[in-house]
């Protein structure tokens, strides 16, 4: 493995965290300031980020998530829906420093689910569809959501969604009741990928389901409240459970790849979020060990110094051990999707997605109890920090799929026992007159 970090990649992290210390740490006070709202003032646009949006993008530091690919250029060449080119590789050191602030990654147009969207638009969308949505979504002119969890069945099997598209005519016609819509809070949000089944009755249980363009402002659609994680609101950008009563789409202007297509684009789109989350995530654990230490070297107990305890020290030493642990297996999941694509990189995708939270988490929770009291409280951010990355270990899949696809990965080495254990379960289906 190559362990030099390329000119490009150097170029572009040295400008990221040169623009994050000169701009957008110093404009934590003041971002905090504008969201010491109440009720439904919280759900708006926040200035000092659009300020802070204006200068990066001048800068050039902006839209780093889209790997390069062959992409359809517009008939005016001076645009291309394609960002600055990084790879998953380049933009990974330049995502950890993202998560090390909350709001930053907005500040370069590098925000969930906006870039997850935008990639399914780039690879799956039409030209009209990617003028419609992905040209304002790469200029930060608007915000999106995607629809894919219900709160009636264990969305971790995306087969079991519910939600119905039924064709009529020239228009699709979508029901259905979803949550965690993340993003739909935001009064820019435009349009929404909703994901429900075209054939429910496909003899194909992954080629049930189809995903659709909706624009929030299509008649049907209700915002049925905002959903806490864990106490917080998490505004301006939010959570929302949303109905879906009889909302009309045209199929042309919605359908994204093709009927039955929608487990196909789901796959895909999840693979980079995934790895994008946990390279934020990384970010967010340096900021608490950080905290963690200057606050043990600043406390006295029992007569000396907290960081002399040697159950303290045993926990910092176990924190950055992790944490390094962690960010080499994440930089070999970004090289192995640029090198050999995301299906490749399967097993390492899923294993940084579970390692990477639980490493959060760990070193959050160290860090709460290294500040007491003031710990659990909103003045050190290390509460909202650990309700945020706790999500993740459901987001994106919950820790249990992910495990099970390392699982049978593993297993899936062994081959004449795997072969052996799927005749005997044929087996025993046969004997039970299962079909």
């Amino acid at each position: 493995m190559d362990f030099e970090i390329s000119a490009t990649q150097r170029s572009f992290l040295d400008r990221v965290t040169a623009f994050m210390d000169e701009h957008i740490a110093p404009a934590v006070p003041v971002y905090e300031s504008e969201m010491n709202v109440l009720g439904a003032e919280r759900w708006k646009v926040v200035q000092v980020v659009e300020e802070l949006k204006a200068k990066a993008k001048a800068a050039g530091l902006w839209n780093f998530f889209m790997p390069p690919h062959s992409g359809q250029v517009h008939v005016d060449d001076t645009f291309q829906f394609e960002g600055v080119q990084l790879t998953n590789l380049e933009y990974s050191l330049i995502a950890e420093q993202l998560g090390k602030i909350g709001f930053a990654s907005e500040v370069f147009n590098c925000s969930a689910p906006d870039t997850g969207n935008m990639e399914v638009l780039m690879r799956y969308g039409t030209l009209e569809q990617k003028e419609r949505w992905l040209r304002p979504l790469m200029n930060g002119e608007i915000r999106s959501a995607f629809l894919m969890t219900e709160p009636a069945v264990a969305s971790s099997d995306a087969t079991n969604i519910e939600t119905r598209i039924e064709r009529d005519g020239d228009f699709y016609v979508i029901n259905g009741r979803k949550w965690w819509s993340s993003g739909v809070g935001d009064p820019r949000c435009k349009v929404a990928i909703v994901m429900g089944k075209t054939d429910p009755e496909n003899a194909s249980r992954h080629a049930q389901q189809s995903q659709v363009l909706v624009p929030m402002d299509a008649p049907g659609i209700e915002i049925v409240r905002m959903l806490p994680v864990f106490g917080y609101d998490d505004a301006p950008h939010g959570h929302a459970e949303v109905i879906l009563k009889n909302v009309r789409v045209p199929v042309e202007e919605a359908l994204l790849l093709g009927e039955g297509r929608g487990f196909e684009i789901a796959q895909g789109r999840l693979g980079p979020g995934r790895i994008h989350h946990c390279m934020r995530t990384i970010g967010t654990a340096e900021v608490a060990l950080e905290k963690m230490c200057k606050r043990l070297m600043s406390r006295k107990a029992f007569g000396k110094y907290i960081s002399d305890q040697s159950v303290w020290e045993e926990r910092i030493a176990d924190a950055r051990i992790n944490i390094e642990m962690c960010r080499l297996l994440c930089l070999k999941a970004a090289d192995m999707m640029d090198k050999a694509g995301n299906k490749s990189a399967r097993l390492e995708i899923a294993m940084i997605k579970v390692a990477a939270p639980r490493l959060a988490l760990k070193i959050i929770d160290d860090a709460i109890q290294a500040h007491g009291g003031g710990g659990v409280t909103t003045d050190f951010g290390l509460a909202k920090a650990y309700a945020g990355i706790r999500t993740l270990r459901l987001a994106d899949g919950p820790d249990e799929v992910h495990q099970r696809t390392i699982a049978r990965m593993e297993y899936g080495k062994y081959g004449d026992l795997a072969y052996q254990q799927k005749a005997e379960r044929e087996r025993a289906r046969e004997v039970a007159g299962i079909r």
